[in-house]
C-alpha cells in the first residue's frame, strides 16, 4: 500500500489550468482574482465580507489587531489548537487565558469560560477565540450570550470547518464564519485543509468598519482614497493644489504585508467549486470509521457522526496510543496527533501554565490520534487503515 497520510490535498487538472491562467495574466498579485475569491467565499459561508490574506496565522493576527486588542488585555482560548490561535494574542501584547475543553466534543468548554469570566474584574478581558476543532462547530450563540454580558468580542477560528455548521435555538443552520454571532472568523487554505491554496487565509465578517480596517492592515496600513487622506492636496503634490495627484497614497497606521497572490487565489477559487463534494466524502469516511470502531474496547472515544461536522480531522482516543502510532508508520500509515496542549508548550509554561491546569485537555492528549481523513482516501485505503488498527490491538 502506498503512503497514507492523515491529510492530503486534491489538485485536479481544473485547478492547474486556473493557476496557469493566473500566471499568464497581467497580475501575479493585487489583481482581480483575489477579489473574485473573496466574493465567492463570502457567498459560500453566508458572510457579508471576506478579506484574503497570506495564511491563517496572518488572518488571526489581523483579526486581533482590527478589534483593537491592547497590551495587557486578556483573551480566552482553548489549549487544544494549533499555537497560532493563542500566539496572535501575544503578537499584540495581550495575555492568553486558556479554558479547558469539553471531553465529549473536544471544543472549548463554555462552562469553563463562564467560570473564568465570573471571577474576573471589569474590563480585564477583551475577547474570546473559540476553535472549531477538527471541523466541529462551537455553539457560538451560547458563547455570544456570555460575551455580551462582559462586552467581549469573538473571533471564530474556523480554519478546520469551512462548510460546517451548528444548529441555533431557532433550529436554523449557522454556517461557520457567517458572522451572525462572531465579530470575525478566520480560515486557512493550507494544503491539508478543505480548500487548498498552497498557503493562504481568509477573514470574514458582517461588519463594514472591521472589513475596511482589515483591508488597510493587510497592506502596510496604506490607503489610496482621496476621501480619507489626512495630508492636504498641496502637500501631496509638492506644490499648491486642490486635488490629490494620481501617485499619492498614505500610510495611516502600522500595517503588514499579509497579501495573498493572484495565483493562490485562482487555486482557492477553483478548489472552492469542489468544497461541497469534498464535505460529502469526508462525512462518508467518518461514518465508515465510526461504524468500524463503535464496538471496539480499545476505543476510548471518537469523533462520531455529528450533524454539521466538517471533518477536517477524524480523531479517535485509544489505549496504547504511542504503540499504535509507531505501528501504523511501519504500515505506511502516517497518523498525526492534534494537538499537544498549547498551555504546556515551553513558551506558555514560562508564562506560568503547568500540568494539571487543564485536566480534560491533558487527558485527551494522552489518548488522541488523528487517522487518515481526506476526500481522495479510497474505501480500499480506509479499509486498510481500519484493518491495521484492529490488527495492532487484536494480534
Amino acid at each position: 500500500m502506498k503512503a497514507i497520510p492523515y491529510g492530503r490535498q486534491n489538485i485536479t487538472e481544473e485547478d492547474i489550468v486556473a493557476v496557469v491562467e493566473a500566471l499568464k495574466s497581467d497580475y501575479l498579485t493585487q489583481g482581480p482574482r483575489i477579489t473574485e475569491f473573496e466574493i465567492n467565499f463570502s457567498k459560500y459561508i453566508g458572510a457579508e465580507y471576506s478579506v484574503a490574506v497570506s495564511n491563517g496565522t496572518a488572518a488571526l493576527h489581523l483579526a486581533v489587531l482590527a478589534l483593537g486588542l491592547k497590551p495587557g488585555q486578556k483573551v480566552i482560548t482553548t489549549p487544544i489548537t494549533f499555537a497560532a490561535s493563542a500566539n496572535c494574542v501575544r503578537y499584540c501584547g495581550g495575555e492568553v487565558v486558556f479554558a479547558d475543553i469539553d471531553p465529549d466534543t473536544y471544543l472549548i468548554d463554555i462552562e469553563s469560560v463562564e467560570k473564568i469570566l465570573a471571577n474576573s474584574t471589569p474590563n480585564e478581558f477583551a475577547g474570546i477565540i473559540p476553535v472549531d476543532f477538527a471541523g466541529r462547530s462551537v455553539d457560538l450563540e451560547k458563547l455570544r450570550n456570555i460575551a455580551d454580558q462582559y462586552n467581549l468580542w469573538i473571533i471564530e477560528d474556523a480554519c478546520h470547518s469551512p462548510g460546517g455548521y451548528f444548529i441555533d435555538s431557532n433550529r436554523d443552520r449557522q454556517l461557520c464564519g457567517n458572522g451572525k454571532y462572531a465579530d470575525l472568523a478566520v480560515f486557512s487554505f493550507h494544503p491539508v485543509k478543505h480548500i487548498a491554496a498552497g498557503e493562504g487565509g481568509m477573514i470574514s465578517t458582517n461588519k463594514e468598519d472591521l472589513y475596511k480596517k482589515l483591508l488597510q492592515l493587510r497592506t502596510h496600513g496604506i490607503v489610496k482614497n482621496d476621501s480619507i487622506y489626512i495630508n492636504n492636496p498641496s502637500f501631496a503634490c509638492g506644490e499648491e493644489s486642490e486635488d490629490y495627484p494620481g501617485w499619492y497614497m498614505e500610510m495611516q497606521e502600522l500595517g503588514y504585508n499579509y497579501r495573498i497572490t493572484d495565483f493562490q487565489a485562482a487555486l482557492g477559487n477553483s478548489q472552492l467549486k469542489k468544497a461541497d463534494t469534498g464535505l460529502v466524502r469526508r462525512k462518508e469516511i467518518a461514518e465508515r470509521y465510526y461504524n468500524a470502531f463503535k464496538n471496539q474496547d480499545f476505543i476510548l472515544g471518537q469523533s462520531g457522526v455529528i450533524e454539521g461536522h466538517a471533518y477536517h480531522l477524524y480523531v479517535i482516543e485509544v489505549k496504547e496510543r504511542l504503540g499504535l502510532y509507531n505501528y501504523l508508520r511501519t504500515q505506511n500509515i502516517y497518523a498525526q496527533i492534534h494537538y499537544i496542549p498549547c498551555h504546556l508548550m515551553p513558551y506558555y509554561r514560562d508564562r506560568g501554565w503547568k500540568e494539571g491546569d487543564m485536566p480534560n485537555a491533558e487527558n485527551y492528549y494522552k489518548n488522541c490520534i488523528s487517522i487518515p481523513m481526506y476526500p481522495t482516501l479510497t474505501n480500499e485505503e480506509q479499509d486498510f487503515v481500519i484493518e491495521k488498527i484492529n490488527q495492532f490491538y487484536n494480534s
